[in-house]
């Protein structure tokens, strides 16, 4: 399953209240929206979503992957 594929699994398995954490981190570490973030994360070229996350929220979104089967 290729990272996309992973992220859009999890997303689709995953309340909105913690997908706009997800987004907005990932937005303001980058500055850029929070569009251009769920662009990015699902695209066909993007990397595993932990990789575009830090701190607790990183750790956060890794458990939560965990429980759903999609991180090691």
């Amino acid at each position: 399953m290729s990272n996309s594929q992973i992220t859009r699994k999890f997303l689709s398995v995953t309340d909105m209240a913690t997908k706009n954490e997800i987004f907005g981190a990932i937005a303001k570490h980058y500055g850029i929206t929070t569009h251009e973030a769920i662009a990015e994360v699902i695209d066909d070229e993007a990397e595993s979503l932990l990789d575009y996350l830090t701190g607790s929220i990183r750790t956060a979104t890794q458990l939560l992957m965990k429980r759903h089967g999609l991180a090691a």
